[in-house]
């Protein structure tokens, strides 16, 4: 059964859920139809299931890389597979392919790309009724018209280019369409806003001639991730709009560099690109923000003073005595999350946001409401409630990233 069969089913479900026909009625008073309160829950469904919903940045591949597990059927764990895809409506989930920032200094982060795409290749290979892989815009709108899902892929750290600008071609040519240009630790390409050590002031020498090329080739430059002063530099010298694939917006988290200052989204938007919102709690909240931090600090503290070793016996102790004095972790609520867009849209516009979720990426962190890839129903609504048009929330669900990638398509054209 394919991806629009199985909508098909969801809404009439829905319209027959009132119970039998009724013998026609006399018509009814216009004016009292109207004032009659629409059901936006029934309306996001069907806003989910007849749009194109792209969410930028979904982990599957690194989650599966230890273990396989077969995300075309119903799976235990995760945040992620096709029966949940399905009735959320997710139609273009990109694929990231992931490679830890250790892995620069080993020399082995092009092997373990190149793995996670071979994993990708396999999802699509093994079910092909279900998934396949798009390399553009028009790749997903046509198979959102044969009901399959499409995976695109975007590659979360540069370092996989190790240092070889034909490396940006050999990604291209394996389906890769955007890439983040570093992560956890400064890389060779550029300066990571997790890392201390600044190594280039923003981008490297190389790093310049990389986006360079992927303007060429047609491949996103994402910027979530990079350092304050990268993020400038690649305004600079990008001859295409740019993307964050999964951040969100610095005022509700001051300090937290991993998310965007005001003046970075207007520089963004300015340049054309899009941020993608993401929804771990600590990247929408400022008191998740600062859950971690404290505990682990008070957890040193206690084993300090007690003066015994971590296990996961004291590990067990100490957070129920922590929660006890200090909650359990906040995670952030739909309304939060919201705010994100709101922000975005009042400072720059309904053109500028969208959705990068970091599902299989941020763990047990998700807000209330949005745990998994079923419940883009549940933001639509809200975004409804809070005002937004229709074809406001179809720019949010796909609209805006589908207009950046055929710009960037068509500076490479140029």
């Amino acid at each position: 059964m394919t991806t629009r069969s199985i909508a098909a089913i969801v809404i009439a479900l829905l319209l027959t859920a009132c119970g039998p026909a009724e013998e026609p009625a006399a018509p009814a008073d216009p004016a009292a139809i109207a004032e009659q309160p629409v059901d936006l829950a029934a309306r996001a469904i069907e806003i989910a299931q007849s749009s194109i919903i792209i969410d930028t940045h979904i982990d599957v591949p690194y989650r599966i890389v230890e273990e396989w597990e077969d995300v075309s059927v119903a799976t235990e764990g995760g945040d992620f597979d096709y029966p949940r895809a399905v009735a959320g409506g997710l139609n273009a989930p990109f694929m990231s392919i992931y490679t830890p920032a250790g892995l620069e200094e080993e020399g082995r982060s092009k092997e373990v790309a190149e793995n996670l795409i071979d994993l990708v290749n396999r999802i699509v290979n093994e079910s092909p009724d279900k998934f396949a892989i798009a390399i553009s815009p028009a790749e997903v709108e046509d198979q959102f018209e044969k009901g399959l899902i499409s995976l695109p892929l975007g590659m979360e750290n540069g370092s996989p280019i190790e240092g070889d600008l034909a490396n940006v071609q050999h990604f291209f040519d394996r389906g890769i369409r955007y890439i983040t240009l570093a992560h956890g630790l400064s890389n060779h390409i550029s300066d990571s806003s997790y890392d201390d050590n600044k190594r280039w002031d923003g981008l490297s020498e190389f790093g310049v001639e990389v986006v360079g090329e992927m303007n060429r080739l047609g491949i996103m430059v994402d910027i979530s991730h990079v350092s304050d002063a990268a993020f400038w530099d690649v305004m600079e010298i990008a001859k295409a709009p740019a993307i964050a694939s999964h951040s969100s917006a610095r005022h509700f988290t001051p300090g937290f560099e991993r998310n965007m200052a005001d003046d970075m989204i207007v520089g963004l938007a300015e340049n054309g690109g899009v941020i993608m919102i993401n929804y771990g709690s600590s990247f929408l909240t400022q008191k998740a923000q600062e859950y971690g931090p404290h505990k682990r600090a008070a957890k040193q503290a206690y084993l300090e003073e007690n003066n015994i070793e971590d296990s996961d016996e004291v590990t067990e102790t100490f957070n129920a005595i922590y929660e006890a004095e200090n909650g359990s972790y906040p995670y952030a609520t739909l309304a939060e999350t919201l705010d994100h867009f709101d922000h975005v849209r009042d400072l720059v516009g309904i053109e500028h946001v969208g959705i990068g979720s970091d599902y299989d990426g941020v763990g047990d962190s998700l807000p209330v409401g949005l745990k998994d890839v079923s419940s883009y129903p549940t933001l639509i609504e809200g975004l409804l409630e809070r005002g937004y048009s229709e074809d406001d929330v179809v720019k949010i669900l796909g609209g805006n990233l589908l207009r950046v990638w055929r710009e960037v398509e068509a500076a490479a054209a140029s």
